[in-house]
């Protein structure tokens, strides 16, 4: 089957469930012949409308098997499944359909033809809803309570209410794109042939008309040449706005070039300016030359001073004293003291850790303080880094873990400066995490991870029981201080 018969069925199915003949649409849909991931999920959804679970379940096998990354796929064939009371089998697809989100809120479907959002609330909402069933009831309350941490919208306050089975809305399914459903029918983008002008008299011809010899150009003929206008009078810069109030006047701009031409009596003077001549107050221009004989200073030099220069004062040995003028010389000194407050000396903070930095930072800062700092400079999360510092005596690195570790830590500063060590933390995992690409790092809940780096916002990169890959940032959170000192114990 060729693609536009495709397309077309395509658009005849979506007609059909719009109008809601539910049954037509399944018999076009059928018709097509090797059906892709988004017709067979259409046949899914519309086996599920009629009850038809067995059949339903059998066309998003085929979505799947098409396309493995559908997560609205797997979250459809769980509804199925819960319908049809396979409750351990519909748990595993609403997982699965949890993993294929990979970290992120929703997954906007839009783009594909599918007028839905697949949330991560919903899915797992779903996900309590078949560990309830199957009376999991511990892990049902935990997945509720973190599906609230992933609520986006206020419809999704039902998860707050009941346990209810979430769904795609009746009659919405992957359609085609409108463009390409009217570029199926052919267009005559050209149109017939027709005459629209001729030298011959009622000419219907519509053909090609043989080459005719081309006329010769005229010769250009060589313009006269421009004679210049010479510039009268004298160049004057514009030193103000000048708005005229009469016809006689002429209106210019500060730093205006015009050209003046006589003088009056009555300080106005008769200038030239973009070829309009008017009157302007003498004393709102300057000569752009000076005349011969006067010797003016360079605008960027000033004039040298006319003031004799003052007699330089006695030596004061005391740094704190003012020192006294030249008026008081015959009054009792007196002594005034300087009140200086010294500005404290900021500190240089060298950190090791993938590269060495060193950042400049106010002495004494608090342990969150030098942490945020520390990690906006490396671009990392602050909950994934731990400091540390090494003491004179032992020479050995000590976690800093508290704000009297860290006051301990500034007490080792030499010249102003203090040494840190960064190092990414130990996590412990909230949920299971299977692995669906070779680069993830699949654990299960409760499995400590050492982060190794950060991927993303959403992605760190760790080691777990020997295995090394990536996994999502919101599955794991950072260990306690309790938790830190019974592993090492």
């Amino acid at each position: 089957m060729s693609l536009t018969d495709t397309i077309r069925l395509w658009d005849e199915g979506i007609t059909a469930v719009d109008q809601q003949e539910w049954t037509m649409a399944l018999d076009t849909f059928a018709a097509i012949i090797e059906p892709s991931s988004k017709i067979s999920f259409n046949i899914g959804c519309l086996h599920l409308l009629l009850g038809e679970l067995n059949k339903a379940e059998k066309a998003f096998d085929k979505s799947i098997c098409r396309d493995e990354h559908l997560a609205v796929a797997f979250f459809q064939r769980g509804i199925t499944l819960y319908k049809n009371d396979k409750h351990e089998e519909a748990l595993r697809d609403f997982k699965e359909a949890f993993y294929r989100l990979r970290g992120n809120l929703l997954i906007d479907y839009n783009q594909l033809g599918l007028r839905y959002k697949l949330c991560t609330c919903e899915v797992l909402h779903n996900v309590a809803l078949a560990q309830a069933t199957i009376q999991k009831w511990d892990k049902a309350e935990a997945t509720l309570r973190k599906a609230l941490t992933f609520k986006t919208e206020a419809k999704h306050n039902f998860v707050d209410r009941a346990l209810e089975a979430v769904q795609l809305p009746t009659g919405e399914l992957f359609r085609p794109k409108k463009r390409i459903v009217a570029q199926l029918d052919k267009q005559d983008f050209l149109g017939e042939a027709k005459v629209v002008a001729s030298i011959i008299d009622k000419d219907a011809f519509s053909g090609f008309a043989p080459l005719q010899p081309l006329a010769p150009e005229p010769v250009p003929q060589s313009k006269a040449p421009e004679k210049l206008k010479t510039l009268e009078g004298e160049p004057y810069r514009v030193l103000f706005n000048f708005i005229p109030k009469t016809e006689l006047e002429l209106e210019v701009q500060s730093g205006n070039i015009v050209f003046l031409l006589d003088k009056g009596w009555d300080n106005w003077v008769t200038v030239t300016f973009n070829n309009e001549t008017g009157l302007v107050p003498y004393n709102y221009l300057e000569p752009l030359e000076p005349k011969k004989g006067e010797r003016s200073h360079p605008p960027d030099i000033p004039a040298p001073p006319m003031t004799t220069a003052p007699e330089r004062p006695a030596d004061v040995k005391d740094e704190n004293l003012l020192t006294v003028t030249s008026q008081q010389v015959t009054e009792p000194s007196k002594k005034v003291q300087r009140k200086d407050h010294p500005m404290p000396i900021p500190s240089i903070v060298k950190v090791h850790f993938k590269y060495t930095i060193a950042v400049r930072v106010k002495p004494g800062l608090s342990h969150n303080e030098l942490l945020a700092v520390i990690c906006k400079k490396f671009g990392l999360l602050e909950e994934l880094l731990g400091l540390s510092y090494k003491s004179q005596e032992g020479g050995e690195l000590i976690p800093i873990t508290s704000e009297t570790k860290m006051k301990t830590a500034w007490s080792e500063v030499k010249n102003g400066r203090l040494t840190i060590w960064c190092k990414f933390l130990e996590v412990v995992a909230l949920y299971d995490f299977e692995v669906s690409v070779p680069a993830d790092l699949g654990f299960q809940e409760g499995d400590i991870i050492q982060v190794l780096a950060q991927v993303n916002d959403n992605w760190l990169e760790g080691q777990c029981k020997g295995n090394t890959g990536i996994f999502p940032a919101t599955l794991v959170k950072k260990l306690s201080i309790d938790e830190t000192m019974n592993l090492g114990m």
